[in-house]
């Protein structure tokens, strides 16, 4: 009983199927346009419109057939003619006026902050480290005391030379009264004077020779290792303390040679680190020799850092301000390809389509900045895909909007 029910409901599918087939149309292919199209209950009838067609279309249930609306009578080529020649209507596309403006020219460059200079400050003679002055992570001025040798003799020595030179000074006035008076020849100016000479010669070493024995700072920056410890042995040379100069700090990044020719020192530059530092600077320097590797030129930006909070050897990236030149702001839906491949945008020139080759110079937010269009031009926004360079459109203005313009 199972059985006979699934074998009948089957058989209701079926009939049910070849219903629904029998309103459809049989296609004959080869026969043209229009032709060898017929019902395929009038194949079944054997004759068109016959009572089941009949009934079938005053249900509504059988196919229409609609005779075409080019003459099948015409040629390939006289219907390509008839539709897309000179005769058929006008493509109509949508377009919108963009005017050149000023286009920003920025160049990014990767790169990390490097110390302006990093500093030994050593010691200019022999002696053992009296004491210490500084500490790591300690600023410093210039001039500030770093380290102090033991003075030992150098002290004594300084006070024989002041007493030698006010011996020789002594000695200097004397001869000028004798000779004043007659009582000295003339020619024995020259050797009192040769000797105060040597004695003021002698004061001025021993006293610089004393004053190196206190090693100071150079410049002004962070004390860093390596850092001297009291009581060590210096010799002329040896480290009394390092020094990194932090303010101004500099970034250091490469340029790439496609934009070395816009490259200049005086440029101003944004900064932003790695750690979420932004800062203003300036290009202090170009290489003028490529790195054989990569053929790009070192170039360098100074940056004011007086509170040191930028640290040396930081990851960064900096957009160099290169200055303006005209360009056109559009928006990327109207960019297209050519036949060939080339990216650029259509636009109608006296009702003709005219396509143009454009270079994408920078991707905002407002849109893309690209350089190759004529100062004004009407750039087909709605319907660019559907027509060609040299094609006769009938151009409308989009619906009003405002040309984006650069923030």
């Amino acid at each position: 009983m199972r059985a006979l029910f699934s074998y009948g409901f089957a058989f209701l599918i079926l009939l049910f199927a070849g219903a629904w087939f029998a309103t459809g149309t049989l296609v004959q292919g080869g026969q043209g346009p229009g032709n060898g199209e017929k019902a395929i209950v009038s194949v079944i009838e054997g004759e068109d419109h016959g009572p089941i067609a009949n009934a079938l279309g005053n249900a509504g249930l059988l196919a229409e057939h609609h005779a075409p609306e080019v003459d099948p009578n015409l040629t390939i080529a006289q219907r390509n003619e008839a539709t897309t020649g000179a005769a058929a209507p006008l493509q109509s596309v949508r377009t919108q006026t963009f005017t050149a403006q000023p286009m920003p020219i920025e160049v990014p460059l990767r790169g990390r902050t490097e110390a302006k200079a990093t500093v030994t400050a050593v010691a200019e003679t022999a002696g053992s480290v009296d004491v210490v002055h500084v500490t790591k992570g300690q600023r410093v001025a210039v001039g500030d005391l770093l380290c102090t040798l033991d003075q030992g003799t150098r002290a004594a020595a300084v006070a024989q030379a002041k007493a030698a030179l006010a011996q020789a000074q002594l000695s200097f006035d004397t001869n000028i009264d004798l000779r004043d008076r007659g009582l000295a020849p003339p020619n024995s100016a020259n050797a009192v004077e040769v000797a105060l000479a040597q004695a003021q010669a002698g004061l001025d070493n021993a006293q610089a020779e004393l004053d190196r024995t206190e090693i100071k700072a150079k410049v002004a920056g962070l004390v860093q290792d390596p850092l001297a410890s009291a009581g060590a042995m210096l010799n002329p040379g040896s480290p009394c303390a390092t020094i990194v100069q932090l303010n101004p700090i500099v970034f250091t990044g490469m340029v790439p040679e496609a934009h070395i020719g816009l490259a200049r020192t005086g440029l101003n530059a944004r900064i932003k680190t790695m750690t979420g530092q932004s800062v203003d600077g300036k290009v202090t320097y170009i290489s003028s020799v490529a790195d054989n590797a990569t053929r790009a030129f070192r170039a360098e930006i100074e940056i004011a850092n007086d509170d040191y909070a930028i640290r040396d050897g930081v990851t960064a990236e900096a957009i160099v301000d290169i200055g303006t030149a005209p360009g056109h702001l559009l928006p990327q839906s109207v960019l297209t390809l050519d036949d060939d491949g080339v990216l650029g945008v259509r636009t109608v020139e006296n009702s003709v389509v005219a396509f143009y080759p454009i270079t994408i110079v920078s991707d905002t937010r407002e849109g893309i900045w690209v350089t190759g269009l004529p100062i004004s031009a009407d750039v087909i926004t709605i319907g660019q895909e559907n027509v060609t360079a040299g094609q006769h459109v009938e151009a409308s203005p989009a619906t009003a909007t405002t040309e984006p313009t650069a923030s």
